[in-house]
């Protein structure tokens, strides 16, 4: 039999289909990995610069976008507490028609934050209004904005919304915010949170509480309730029951408190 001769293979051709078959393979992949998000470009709209500068521009010609806006309103809630009397009432006006038109829960949530920050009259109003909010986020931002505010209606506020509202989460935003409080309208909410079923919503409490009292009773919820009600004044037959009355020196009586 003759002799085959034995053909090797073009390992020139073979050197130059590897960086191809490569190259096909890793295309593939990142088509796959990119998946359906905005055709095959999606990444690379990502990752260059070029493409988001565009699209940026774009936007920007149709109008101000969403993303400017909630900048510019977060530059403003940290800002607004400086301004004069008179920028922060014309402020409000436009905080006022955020909150009631604006499609927007986050904008929502970012105006109830500047108000939080006012010091003109009617931002108690406008943060209030946040509490009936169809978003949850806003609702925990009025509470998160009524625990930095020192008028009375706070306060009640807060407390009504505790004992009304259906939601975990706004529930815990309200005892947090009354931790902020003093006075006997966060004890008497905060000791009713107390009997609350959710362990969290307990621990939260106590912990609200220890900011209201000044005092620390321990982890356990009815050690705090007893120091409450221990800490209630008693009602007296009469307010006057532990005056004393002395003589001014004159024949008539003066009475110490």
């Amino acid at each position: 039999m003759p002799h085959q001769p034995i053909i090797e293979p073009d390992m020139t051709h073979l050197r130059r289909l590897r960086p191809f078959s490569c190259g096909a393979i890793a295309a593939v992949l990142c088509v796959l990995a990119c998946g359906c998000h905005d055709g095959p470009l999606y990444g690379l709209k990502r990752v260059n610069p070029y493409f988001t500068m565009r699209e940026w521009k774009r936007d920007r010609e149709l109008g101000v976008t969403d993303h400017q806006r909630r900048q510019e309103l977060q530059t403003l809630a940290s800002q607004i507490g400086d301004m004069n009397t008179r920028e922060q009432a014309k402020w409000a006006t436009h905080l006022d028609r955020i909150i009631e038109n604006d499609p927007s829960p986050e904008m929502r949530r970012l105006s109830i934050l500047a108000a939080s920050n006012l010091k003109t009259p009617g931002a108690i109003e406008l943060i209030e209004r946040g509490l009936d909010d169809e978003s949850l986020k806003v609702q925990m931002e009025a509470c998160r904005s009524l625990g930095k505010r020192r008028e009375p209606e706070a306060a009640q506020l807060l407390a009504s919304t505790l004992g009304t509202t259906p939601e975990a989460d706004v529930k815990n935003s309200a005892i947090a915010a009354l931790g902020k409080h003093k006075g006997n309208i966060p004890v008497e909410s905060l000791r009713l949170a107390l009997e609350d079923r959710d362990p969290a919503t307990i621990h939260l409490a106590m912990q609200s509480l220890k900011g209201v009292i000044g005092k620390d009773y321990g982890s356990d919820p009815q050690q705090w309730i007893a120091a409450i009600d221990a800490q209630r004044a008693p009602a007296g037959p009469t307010a006057d029951a532990d005056d004393v009355r002395v003589a001014d020196g004159e024949g008539d009586e003066k009475t110490i408190r």
